[in-house]
């Protein structure tokens, strides 16, 4: 079930995100991640739009919104290739549009997730956090 993110979903999110980010973006030092811990936690996900997708009582994965731009769609790793990122994205699809986003290029597994769920590279440019070069992509409802 989809449905929006809670106060008590935080820690929770949180650990998914951080989980997933050390294993997605090997390329990038995992103390990087853990020193955006809590700003993922007080700032960035209380300031978006956030939704989980919830199986039982666990989040198995989330998607952020923020001023037309996603800064994060996350599946815990054991619960990937399921459908779920994809769920969570046509979701976010029927409520905003246009969207965009940013993924990094050394992430090939997702870039070619976004490819295939219609969205469009725009831009490349390099992360002022990390240095690594990210692709910017975009996607519009057909009229």
């Amino acid at each position: 079930m989809i449905r929006p993110l809670r106060a008590e979903d935080l820690n929770q999110v949180v650990e998914l995100w951080y989980c997933t980010s050390v294993l997605a973006h090997d390329f990038i030092p995992q103390e990087f991640w853990y020193s955006q811990k809590q700003a993922m936690h007080d700032i960035y996900l209380p300031n978006s739009n956030t939704w989980v997708y919830e199986q039982g009582d666990c989040i198995l994965g989330f998607i952020a919104y923020y001023q037309g731009f996603i800064p994060a769609l996350f599946v815990s790793p054991n619960a990937q290739s399921q459908g779920i990122g994809q769920q969570l994205l046509d979701s976010l699809k029927q409520l905003h549009n246009p969207l965009q986003l940013a993924v990094y290029a050394e992430n090939q597994r997702a870039h070619q997730f976004y490819l295939k769920q219609g969205f469009q590279e725009i831009e490349r440019r390099v992360c002022e956090h990390t240095q690594h070069d990210e692709i910017v992509m975009a996607w519009q409802a057909s009229a």
